[in-house]
């Protein structure tokens, strides 16, 4: 039976991973409010390298349709500024010297149903993930050796268990943001 903990705990571990991923999608897509995590993927060409907004500048929220970003060498300002510009969040960036800010507009209702849309194909992919992690631990308990017929029965009701959970969780995210977009 140690085996099989181990393939639990192993399971619980890997669909854990899928929720994060679910949860770093989706905090990437704009809501009603001004949120610094809809930059998170926005990269920036800086000196040769290209680098993720945070690692350039600081980013604050003064209120609640406002984003501010300072850069910590004046010479990224261009460089952020075109990075938000050709990034597919529909943004306009206003530079005021030595910061940018950025005005986030009222969502549509059509752009909301478009932002609902992504998130739900985000939740999806972390399902398909977890019925994915579910088909191997399965394979898993199955290869075991010197375990009874009953004692894989056991085993392929506890994995189940698991992903149950695990699928109700994602549900439960989505709902979230679903409400937290529509709202």
């Amino acid at each position: 039976m140690a085996d099989m903990k181990a393939i639990n705990e192993g399971t619980r571990e890997r669909m854990g991973k899928a929720l994060e991923a679910l949860e770093n999608n989706l905090s990437v897509l704009r809501t009603g409010r001004a949120n610094p995590g809809i930059l998170k993927k926005v990269l920036v060409d800086y000196y040769g390298s290209t680098m993720p907004i945070d690692q350039v500048a600081s980013i604050t929220t003064p209120d609640a349709r406002t984003l501010v970003i300072t850069p910590w060498d004046r010479g990224a300002l261009n460089p952020i500024e075109k990075a938000i510009r050709d990034s597919d969040l529909g943004l306009n960036p206003n530079n005021k010297g030595d910061t940018i800010f950025i005005s986030l507009p009222m969502l549509t209702e059509e752009r909301r149903k478009d932002l609902v849309k992504n998130a739900r194909n985000y939740a999806e992919d972390a399902r398909i993930a977890i019925r994915n992690l579910r088909k191997h631990a399965l394979d898993e308990v199955k290869k075991l050796e010197g375990v009874g017929d009953d004692d894989i029965k056991r085993g392929e009701a506890e994995v189940q268990k698991i992903t149950d959970e695990y699928v109700k969780r994602v549900d439960d995210i989505f709902s979230r943001k679903e409400q937290e977009i529509l709202g």
